[in-house]
């Protein structure tokens, strides 16, 4: 699996001419290395306190990935909606509700186990998916959309999506607070 990652990349043209990105591949290696520590972190954590921090590090990984990408609308509003709001959700609902903190005997390497099989499975569908999908795909090195351009494709193509996401969120929120309320 990792020689056909590597081979894929190998294929890869570089930028044509003189034009060296040494800052930004830097800057992407050492955003990428945070954000796989911190995901480790996150699910090998016993303190799901701890878990949502964790998850905070990957989110901001992600909007600095986008400001490398020149596409700092959609990384704004990643620290906005996901930092912001769904992290809040998150301990908000860590907060109100009493669950078992704690592993039962044996229980742990049951799950471990199955956790380690759904990654590997993850892993090597998401790797067969790009490279399947993207193999002659070549990124625009031209000037990047603009939010004017991002919001009308948001309000008119995708609206229906973030509709639905949104009303998932408010089923969410609500859920999480009459499951709290329940035990009182």
């Amino acid at each position: 699996m990792i020689s056909l990652f590597f081979a894929q990349i190998q294929g890869l043209d570089p930028l044509e001419g003189s034009e060296v990105l040494v800052a930004q591949n830097v800057f992407f290696a050492l955003i990428a290395l945070v954000m796989v520590l911190a995901a480790l972190k996150m699910v090998t954590t016993e303190n799901i306190v701890h878990a949502a921090l964790y998850l905070v590090i990957v989110l901001a990984g992600a909007a600095g990935m986008f400001i490398l990408l020149g596409a700092e609308f959609i990384a704004v509003t990643q620290i906005l909606v996901y930092i912001g709001a769904i992290i809040v959700l998150f301990l908000f609902g860590i907060m109100l509700t009493k669950g078992s903190f704690g592993a039962e005997e044996g229980e742990f390497r049951e799950r471990s186990q199955m956790a380690v099989l759904v990654a590997v499975l993850i892993v090597t569908v998401t790797s067969g998916a790009f490279i399947d999908s993207f193999r002659n795909t070549e990124l625009s090195r031209e000037m990047p959309s603009t939010t004017a351009e991002i919001g009308d494709m948001i309000f008119s193509q995708f609206i229906i999506p973030f509709e639905a996401i949104s009303v998932l969120l408010l089923a969410a929120l609500i859920g999480s607070v009459v499951i709290a309320r329940r035990d009182q």
